[in-house]
């Protein structure tokens, strides 16, 4: 059998000087086009910029990705591996990113879809105190994937604990309420809504959220313990 490794490593070697050799600038009405941003996961984005008429992308901590240039409409991203054209999807006539197919024959996925200027992911809700866009937007993509990633109880938990250190006290308590609605069945989501209120001396609230957190930790004395004070306290005020 004939060894084609020698002829396979030129074709790459001619790929890689041609890709660095090549023009990088773009027609200005073709950047003007496609720049903007572009839903890459359901609570994740990737921009697309220009600077000096070069296509650049903005992805996961990566200010300045140059993409290189193969022709006027496609694209290698080496930091992707992957091939990509902007494109219009015919059945909902909006503009895309695609990640061209690897194998011949394989159909383009529209997936990536350019967003409007108002439009933003569950995640800046959230970071911009908007609670019920968020959850709308978490709950979306819960029900498309119950498992998904995006929505760990312990990520959201992590994020309002962050907050709560700053003394970002509202934007603490919206998080750990949207992951009570996200995981009702986990007992610390309770816990932690219950310190914010107990904090703001808002017993009854605290109270109530410490009621749900035994509920699915039942075997938990220190729980049990804090909610005989709290209810001896509260008919204490009562009388």
């Amino acid at each position: 059998m004939k060894n084609n490794t020698p002829a396979k490593i030129f074709l790459f070697l001619v790929l890689l000087s041609f890709m660095a050799c090549g023009p990088t600038t773009n027609n200005p009405e073709f950047l003007q086009k496609v720049e903007g941003r572009y839903l890459f996961t359901a609570d994740e984005i990737l921009k697309v910029y220009s600077k000096d008429n070069v296509l650049l992308i903005k992805w996961r901590g990566n200010n300045e990705i140059q993409p290189s240039k193969l022709n006027e409409d496609t694209f290698y991203v080496k930091e992707m591996n992957a091939k990509i054209q902007f494109l219009t999807n015919p059945e909902d006539s909006h503009e895309y990113l695609v990640f061209l197919p690897k194998n011949e024959g394989d159909s383009i996925e529209y997936i990536h879809k350019k967003l409007d200027t108002s439009d933003k992911i569950p995640s800046e809700y959230l970071a911009n105190n908007e609670y019920e866009k968020a959850l709308e937007g978490y709950l979306a993509i819960q029900k498309q994937d119950s498992m998904s990633p995006l929505i760990k109880f312990w990520n959201f938990d992590k994020e309002g604990r962050k907050y709560l250190k700053n003394d970002k006290r509202e934007h603490a308590m919206n998080i750990f309420k949207l992951n009570a609605v996200l995981h009702p069945k986990e007992s610390n989501a309770y816990v932690r809504l219950a310190k914010i209120y107990l904090e703001s001396k808002d017993t009854v609230n605290a109270l109530t959220n410490y009621k749900m957190a035994l509920k699915y930790n039942s075997g938990s004395r220190r729980l049990k313990r804090i909610i005989e004070k709290l209810q001896r306290k509260e008919a204490e005020n009562t009388n």
